[in-house]
This record gives C-alpha cells, sequence and structure tokens, in this order.
C-alpha cells in the first residue's frame, strides 16, 4: 500500500495533482487507515497512469471520465482516434520544424534552387550585393507567378552571364551604384550595354533579347523593385533608351533619341 506521496512519485505526478484527479472525480480517494493515512493500491496506480496519460495525450479531463468508464470496445476505438490525432500533430510539428529550419537558410527560404544556385554564381564573380539583392527580389514573384517556367529562365540566364562582358557589366554597375546621376561614367556604362545588346540581338536574333512572355503588371513589379534597390539602375535605362535599348526586366529595342546634351551640361 501506498502513500499518496509514493503514489505520486511512483506515477510522475505532483501529491497536487493526484489532488486535483480526486477533485474532478477521476480517481476515487479511499478511506484513510487507523493511522489517519490514505493508502493506495496496485490498482490505483493502474488507474493514475491512465489518467496522467490521456491527459497528456491532450485529452479533456471530462473526456478522460467518460473513457474510465467505458467498456473495452470503446476505450479501444477512443484510443485508436488519439493515436491517429497524434500522428497528425506529428507530421504537422515535423512541417513546422523544416520550415523553421529553413529561416536560417537565406535566400533558400523564398526561391527555388536553381534562382539561388544563380545568385550563388553572381556573388562568386564578385558582383556587388545590392545588384544581387535586386536580383533575388525580382525573382521572388517570378517564381511564385510561373515556378514551371524558372528551369527554362535559369538556363537562359546562365548562358548569359558565363558572357564576360556582361559579367564586366555587372561589376561597371556595381562600381557606378553610389554615383550621381550627372557622372559621365554612367554614359560610359550605358554605351557599353548598348553595344552588348546589339551585338547580342545580331548574334541570336530580335526574339532572344526578350522571350519571358511576363505580364505588364509584373515586369513593372519587378522594374520598381529593382530601382529601389538600385537607384542607379534607373538613371542608367533612361541613358539606354537613347541608345536604342529599354527595359530592366523585359528589354526590348526602341528608336535612338538624339543624343546631344543630359540637360546638365555633359554629353548623355
Amino acid at each position: 500500500m501506498l502513500t499518496i506521496g509514493e503514489l505520486a512519485s511512483y506515477t510522475g505526478v505532483t501529491v497536487r495533482t493526484v489532488r486535483h484527479y480526486h477533485a474532478k472525480g477521476l480517481l476515487p480517494e479511499p478511506e484513510r487507515d487507523h493511522s489517519g493515512y490514505r493508502r493506495y493500491d496496485a490498482g490505483a496506480v493502474v488507474e493514475l497512469i491512465r489518467i496522467r496519460t490521456l491527459a497528456e495525450a491532450g485529452v479533456p479531463l471530462a473526456r478522460v471520465r467518460q473513457l474510465l468508464r467505458a467498456g473495452e470496445e470503446e476505450f479501444a476505438a477512443a484510443v485508436a482516434d488519439i493515436d491517429e490525432r497524434l500522428r497528425t500533430e506529428i507530421r504537422q510539428r515535423r512541417r513546422h520544424r523544416e520550415r523553421i529550419a529553413r529561416l536560417n537558410s537565406g535566400d533558400g527560404l523564398a526561391l527555388p534552387p536553381e534562382v539561388v544556385g544563380y545568385l550563388g554564381l553572381l556573388r562568386g564573380l564578385g558582383v556587388d550585393e545590392r545588384i544581387v539583392r535586386a536580383e533575388r527580389d525580382g525573382w521572388i514573384p517570378l517564381a511564385a507567378r510561373s515556378p514551371e517556367r524558372v528551369p527554362e529562365w535559369m538556363a537562359r540566364k546562365r548562358e548569359q552571364i558565363a558572357d564576360p562582358r556582361l559579367v564586366d557589366f555587372y561589376l561597371t554597375l556595381g562600381q557606378a551604384l553610389d554615383r550621381a546621376d550627372d557622372d559621365p561614367r554612367l554614359a560610359g556604362l550605358a554605351e557599353k550595354l548598348a553595344a552588348y545588346f546589339t551585338w547580342l540581338a545580331g548574334e541570336h536574333g530580335e526574339d532572344y533579347m526578350d522571350d519571358t512572355d511576363i505580364e505588364p503588371s509584373l515586369v513593372e513589379l519587378m522594374d520598381r523593385l529593382a530601382f529601389d534597390t538600385v537607384p542607379a539602375a534607373r538613371r542608367l535605362i533612361e541613358l539606354l533608351s537613347r541608345r536604342g535599348w529599354t527595359g530592366w526586366t523585359r528589354l526590348e529595342r526602341v528608336p535612338p533619341a538624339d543624343t546631344g546634351t543630359d540637360g546638365k551640361g555633359g554629353r548623355s
């Protein structure tokens, strides 16, 4: 026979918990013996373990009371239901853990592996982190809207970045990010980029320059993200449009403007 303290210790609960179960009518409270102590037998140990196990599984105490009074078949069915619920919760918690783990994965949190690899390639080439962020911010809505086309677009991007002239453009743009709009080196960069685009169109055809079929509203969003991250890009596009090309996300050929002065006393 066990005292209440021994019962609590043996079953892994507190004395206060045992008394709470008494108050809720879950565990019968024995009469006091001649010494004034309440003594618990083996049946109380088994019953308390059943109560504790059901309660720890998240079963409300009112339902625990019903199950303790249920027949074997009803009890077995209830236990099966509880087990299935716990299995579902375990699967959900496993997914939550995977998501939590991804919070430290940087770009991989919101982008497919192909894009993450491409951004890593840009960083490896020494491209300014602000330009990499602009690329990343643009790819997030693009990949969310058309995930099935990401491999196709990534293949094109990797083909383009293999050209040293485009790498040189990225590196030069990185150096120009903190320059004023009237810095003549921006005009030189626009000149170099326009020549590169013209060469590409001549080598691969006009369709090669833009075959992404991105809807205009998404193009506008991606451009805005890029310009907010890389303000110099907006001025660069203005200068580029005077040389026969325009667009950041969607590149298009346009009639070259008169390349006179830029209104600030310098050549455009």
